[in-house]
């Protein structure tokens, strides 16, 4: 227990450096800027303390839980034992990892659909735009990017092909919806790609890369391991983009069958 205590406060000492610089440009913008004393002193002081337990906790957690998590998993995956003929057929084959892609598709749409950010921004979407924009709509379209995204990374770790050439491919067809999808959306679709990469989604998409390139054969981490979090930020666009793209066709349809 006193182990945990002292590295938690490791840790906490930590954060309170990292915040410290937020916090004093705020107020000294606020005092020799604007020239106005904070409103409710007490009531921010109190938020900041919460801040620092909170960011110090969640970062403990990481450390605790998730990172291992992450990683652990992508072991077994890769295990021979559990990839079994397909491993011992050709280690390095894509097909032998079929599992893995299944595991990174199902966190990448689950961790996203769970994301804070993603539903302030839907709520907000949704807000704006009189109940146009569905909020469960455009959650399920960013986790279906996302997971197709993180398939899609897993599988370029697995392969081992160069990083860029996905990159360039989907910035590509992003660059095309965007001609063609509705306007209103496309500012939408390409925070929405943002929002993804945040609290609950980073930390379990870093820990999955990084243990997927210590595992297979042939493959380095710091060369092969990152680069999953470009994928969950560019399909994600990709997916609400076309999601508009089609929901804008239906309405087309369904107008003029009724003209009919």
């Amino acid at each position: 227990m006193s182990e945990w205590l002292h590295e938690f406060g490791d840790v906490l000492l930590e954060t309170l450096r990292a915040v410290s610089p937020i916090v004093a440009m705020l107020v000294l913008f606020q005092l020799l800027v604007i020239r106005k004393p904070l409103p409710n002193p007490g009531r921010i002081l109190v938020g900041f303390v919460y801040v620092l337990l909170g960011v110090a906790l969640f970062l403990e957690g990481l450390k605790m839980a998730l990172f291992p998590v992450g990683e652990l998993m992508a072991k077994q995956l890769t295990a021979p034992e559990f990839l079994g003929a397909a491993y011992h057929a050709g280690g390095t084959q894509w097909h032998a990892y079929i599992w893995v892609y299944f595991f990174a598709a199902s966190i990448g749409f689950a961790t996203t659909l769970a994301e804070p950010a993603l539903i302030a921004v839907a709520l907000k979407a949704a807000e704006v735009s009189a109940g146009a924009i569905n909020p469960w709509g455009l959650r399920l379209a960013v986790a279906c990017g996302a997971a197709v995204g993180l398939a899609l990374g897993t599988f370029r770790i697995v392969t081992g092909t160069d990083l860029h050439l996905y990159i360039i491919a989907g910035y590509v067809v992003v660059v095309v919806q965007t001609t063609l999808a509705p306007r209103m959306i496309v500012g939408l679709a390409y925070d929405s790609g943002g929002v993804t990469t945040s609290t609950v989604t980073v930390p379990i998409v870093t820990a999955l890369g990084l243990g997927l390139a210590s595992a297979v054969p042939g493959r380095n981490p710091v060369a092969d391991g990152f680069g999953l979090i470009a994928f969950t930020c560019l399909f994600p666009i990709i997916s609400v983009l076309g999601y508009a793209q089609i929901a804008a066709w239906w309405s087309r349809r369904n107008r003029s069958t009724d003209n009919d």
